[in-house]
């Protein structure tokens, strides 16, 4: 499938079969494409918690206001941002690098994030969104179909999940397969509303 194909394609669907089991094979190409997705530094900031126990699936769905998705899919998965990733021995991020590049990223990763909280969670979540992308992307040219979801309670969706301290939820991307066709596009914007060149007027 081309990737232009793939993203015209991919649609978020809410209804799955949720007698389809995926393998493990699937389940690894989906998550090895994933983490090809670009990070600032390459710090890889983005954690996937892969839920397959069913009883943690029901316990997530009720604090996701009950959406069968979350239960019925055949993968959830939770995007994860690690908002200190930065400063967990940054060189293994360049350890295949020349040199003069190690000498040069690994100490610049500490002048950019340390002391900037803000930057640190924008990032890591920037990181995820682009991740989340890569799966869907992904799911679509295997044949799945996809839901990335924000509308759960994030506080106790960590709680579920156990997540250290310093992780946050950042979104679910749901992956199964669709019984239930995604409702027609609500309507784009044209490209004159949402591009503008060089600089607003």
């Amino acid at each position: 499938m081309q990737v232009k194909d793939a993203i015209q394609q991919r649609r978020s669907i809410k209804h799955f079969d949720p007698s389809h089991v995926m393998t493990k094979n699937e389940i690894d190409t989906l998550l090895s494409h994933a983490i090809l997705s670009p990070t600032a530094f390459n710090i890889q900031n983005w954690r996937f918690v892969v839920v397959t126990d069913k009883a943690l699936r029901q316990k997530i769905r009720a604090v996701s206001w009950g959406q069968a998705q979350v239960e019925e899919a055949s993968l959830l998965i939770v995007l994860v941002a690690d908002l200190m990733a930065w400063n967990k021995e940054p060189g293994r991020y360049w350890k295949d690098a020349p040199k003069p590049v190690q000498d040069y990223l690994v100490p610049a990763i500490h002048q950019y994030y340390d002391g900037n909280p803000e930057v640190q969670r924008d990032e890591a979540m920037r990181s995820c969104g682009m991740a989340a992308m890569n799966l869907m992307l992904t799911a679509k040219s295997m044949g799945y179909d996809t839901c990335p979801m924000d509308g759960f309670d994030f506080d106790k969706v960590s709680e579920l999940l156990n997540l250290p301290f310093d992780h946050t939820p950042a979104m679910f991307v749901c992956v199964g397969k669709g019984i239930k066709e995604a409702m027609p596009r609500g309507g784009q914007l044209p490209l004159n509303e949402v591009v503008t060149h060089n600089q607003f007027k």
